[in-house]
């Protein structure tokens, strides 16, 4: 079986000087609009917990399986799906993506049970699947190298973000005219969106944008690739394996906080729905900003090196535990609050580091598939598996009790980034 990519862009005719940056910004910013509307559909659900549970009578379990089900959609179905964007056209592909989710987000605003809200989630994750890689490898592939981290980081950085809005507009509107109108909008919003991308984003035109460091090599057109030389190419060597790994271990922290903190805030602090929405956004957006900030400035301190990025990855992701560590053994309050604050910051800062890491050790002709990999493990090990487990464990001994020890998760995350940054210096060792 050989697979084929359209991965690169003619030399003949391609955008130059000025053009190409500005419709390369243009292209991001309707890219960061699809993924902030991707995951404020996959969050707005969040903020509704406290009523589903009384309204349908679940149990913390059935609560985080309804959130877990889209990152584990996602990451089942984000490597096929990615090969046949990569095959059918990146361009389309996005817009029907986006138009599923939409779709299936309006499927939940109109679900009566726990089971009809549970197949709209299903749906509703795979019309994720694929989006951000396919998205990330767009994006990769119209802008210089040595703004990978920066670009990497800043374009998920719209996971928190729109994390932000779905939690936080989803409580405000529910709390005045009921959960149902809440992902109504939600869907409203998609479909906008859409619109807009189909007309001003188009196969032809993407085809003749060119970062300005290019070769200049002839890279777009039909690229055979077996499957032996994909599964290479995906898993070049141990440390890029870690950086997969390492990635979606820390971001099993992510999707726990981002999951069950509107229901922390409700149960332990006493707060309204509506202002635990708020509150729990507000650490979100947090979190976005150090993404962003995170991605920048590994960038700036990295270079070209890969070795700095894994010093990156190790010192980020040991920050996080010790503030979590420290937060989560205070009892609710204005001190808790002050040190969540800056532990959020680290939540998301794998994007930046570990992306950069695999798009420099992988061919470029097959990034979309590394970034569905990685997709693919932070999905499954990191946004499903958090949010499940956490609720497993909430049940057992109450979510107070489950997110103190949150914190140790840290543990794991940090020694694949040891093991991967030894690897890295093994490998380059040995020439």
């Amino acid at each position: 079986m050989t697979l084929y990519t359209n991965n690169a862009v003619p030399a003949e005719s391609v955008m130059t000087g000025s053009g190409v940056r500005a419709y390369a910004w243009v292209v991001f910013a309707l890219m960061f609009g699809l993924l902030l509307s991707d995951y404020m559909s996959r969050q707005a659900l969040n903020a509704l917990f406290p009523i589903l549970k009384v309204q349908w009578q679940l149990s913390d379990t059935q609560l985080g399986s309804i959130s877990g089900v889209v990152p584990l959609a996602v990451g089942v179905l984000t490597l096929p799906f990615s090969l046949i964007a990569d095959r059918w056209g990146r361009v389309k592909s996005i817009a029907l993506m986006a138009a599923l989710w939409s779709l299936a987000t309006l499927g939940c605003a109109i679900a009566s049970s726990y089971h009809e809200m549970l197949v709209a989630r299903i749906f509703v994750g795979v019309g994720e699947a694929a989006y951000g890689s396919v998205g990330l490898a767009m994006l990769m592939s119209i802008f210089p190298g040595k703004l990978r981290s920066t670009v990497a980081g800043g374009f998920t950085s719209a996971a928190a973000f729109g994390s932000v809005l779905g939690v936080s507009v989803s409580g405000i509107i529910a709390s005045r005219f009921g959960w149902r109108f809440s992902m109504a909008l939600m869907a409203v919003l998609g479909f906008a969106l859409v619109i807009i991308y189909f007309f001003v984003v188009t196969e032809k035109r993407f085809a003749q944008a060119h970062p300005d460091d290019a070769s200049g090599k002839p890279g777009y057109g039909r690229l055979k690739l077996t499957p032996r030389a994909l599964c290479s190419g995906l898993f070049p060597s141990r440390s890029v394996f870690c950086a997969y790994l390492g990635s979606a271990l820390q971001l099993f922290i992510q999707g726990t906080l981002f999951v069950w903190l509107p229901s922390y805030l409700n149960r332990y602090w006493g707060m309204p729905v509506s202002k635990a929405a708020v509150v729990a956004a507000g650490l979100v957006l947090v979190s976005g900003m150090g993404q962003f900030l995170c991605g920048a400035l590994t960038d700036r301190i990295s270079g070209d090196s890969s070795l700095k990025r894994w010093n990156m990855a190790i010192g980020y992701c040991l920050a996080l535990g010790l503030l979590l560590a420290i937060a989560f053994r205070l009892p609710p309050g204005n001190l808790q609050l002050a040190l969540l604050v800056p532990a959020v910051l680290f939540l998301a800062s794998s994007f930046g580091t570990c992306s950069a890491i695999i798009a420099a050790a992988t061919p470029p002709a097959i990034h979309g598939s590394a970034f569905a990999t990685l997709t693919l493990f932070n999905n499954i090990l990191g946004l499903a598996a958090g949010p499940f487990f956490t609720g497993v464990i909430a049940d057992a001994v109450g979510l107070q009790g489950a997110l103190r020890w949150l914190p140790l998760a840290a543990v794991l995350p940090l020694v694949v980034y040891l093991i991967g940054r030894r690897c890295h210096v093994a490998q380059a060792r040995r020439g």
